[in-house]
């Protein structure tokens, strides 16, 4: 009996790698043979929007998320996207949004990811202490932050998760106050020209993908805007 077991126990460690072997193999093809197919399962596991969790919100609490604000968290939305940078990385990206625009924001980006449309940086803005200013700077593009609109009383729709900058720091937000001309971010001057022809991330205009496919969505572009002109802002 014992050498009958380890005759089959042999037989075993002999064939167990060829078969597992078979076995990945056989599941490589599958996955490679489907195509279209593995590229949308990819596709739905990595662009997803959730409640926002516990974690989450503990960041936000008291940056982004103010007290009394007029937004509830149960309102808010967290969406975990991929997104390429200029050099052709693949980079994870993170934004809240309003959950009315969440599928929105979902489908664009799954469109951008696609087509290779290049986006610096995607994190919450409460890695900048929600401070909007140092967000732009680094070329963030972020959705929700509780604030008032820069030298105004009125809330922002950022406020109430219904708008995004994307790649502020090459689409600053441009107007002129007292004569002068205001460029934010500050550091964002040497692109309120719109016509230099290379920059390491797209300057949205009317004819650029993320544009047309955002107004596809129903936002307005504040790029289309007379008194000021806001090339990273969208909002519905």
């Amino acid at each position: 009996m014992r050498k009958n077991t380890l005759t089959i126990i042999m037989l075993l460690t002999i064939a167990l790698p060829t078969v597992l072997a078979h076995a990945i193999q056989t599941d490589y093809v599958a996955i490679k043979g489907s195509g279209n197919d593995s590229a949308k399962q990819l596709n739905d596991s990595c662009f997803i929007a959730e409640d926002i969790c516990d974690s989450v919100f503990q960041l936000m609490r008291g940056k982004s998320y103010k007290t009394g604000g007029l937004i509830s968290r149960g309102e808010l939305r967290y969406l975990r996207l991929l997104h390429y940078t200029a050099d052709g990385t693949v980079q994870h990206g993170e934004l809240v949004c309003h959950k009315d625009i969440a599928a929105d924001l979902i489908d664009i980006f799954k469109k951008l990811y696609e087509a290779h449309y290049p986006i610096e940086r995607m994190k919450l803005i409460d890695n900048y202490d929600a401070d909007d200013t140092r967000s732009m700077a680094a070329n963030n593009t972020s959705c929700f932050n509780y604030r008032h609109i820069e030298g105004s009383r009125s809330l922002s729709n950022h406020s109430k998760g219904r708008a995004i900058d994307i790649n502020p720091l090459y689409n600053p937000c441009v107007k002129t106050h007292g004569g002068r001309l205001v460029v934010n971010p500050p550091s964002a001057a040497p692109y309120v020209n719109r016509h230099k022809k290379s920059t390491p991330y797209r300057m949205i205009d009317r004819e650029d993908l993320c544009c047309k496919l955002f107004k596809a969505h129903g936002f307005r572009w504040g790029g289309d805007w007379r008194t000021l002109k806001d090339y990273q802002h969208f909002e519905k």
